[in-house]
């Protein structure tokens, strides 16, 4: 059974920092996308950060990341501890919304194509 359990989320001020992390149990990390996604109040959901863990050599990764965030926050994994961090520096109003990290995708783009999801962890930010 997979579970994907996220924490880190809370309120900061503009040019803040937070470290979200996401623990993932029960799931095969290579050969599919992990990523993180974020939901506003009124928007549709939309991929932050994504990665890649090739299933044939353990050390090709590739990340993806929004161009909102791009610059501001560093996607990272530690698979012998079956997390995935978030980390999010120079917070803005706009990054504000429940986050929500995903396993089993095939790319940040088509959010309906991730098999699990976690229940998400709510950022705050204020101006």
């Amino acid at each position: 059974q997979v579970q994907l359990v996220e924490s880190g989320g809370g309120s900061v001020q503009a040019g803040g920092s937070l470290r979200l992390t996401c623990k993932i149990s029960g799931y095969s990390w290579r050969g599919y996308h992990i990523g993180w996604f974020r939901q506003a109040p009124g928007k549709k959901r939309e991929g932050v950060a994504d990665v890649y863990l090739s299933d044939r050599s353990t050390d090709y990764r590739r990340t993806t990341y929004a161009d909102s965030v791009k610059g501001r926050f560093t996607l990272s994994v530690e698979v012998s501890e079956n997390t995935m961090y978030l980390q999010m520096n120079n917070l803005k109003y706009e990054d504000a919304g429940v986050y929500y990290c995903a396993a089993g995708g095939l790319n940040l783009w088509e959010e309906d194509r991730y098999s699990f999801w976690g229940q998400g962890t709510q950022v705050t930010v204020s101006t």
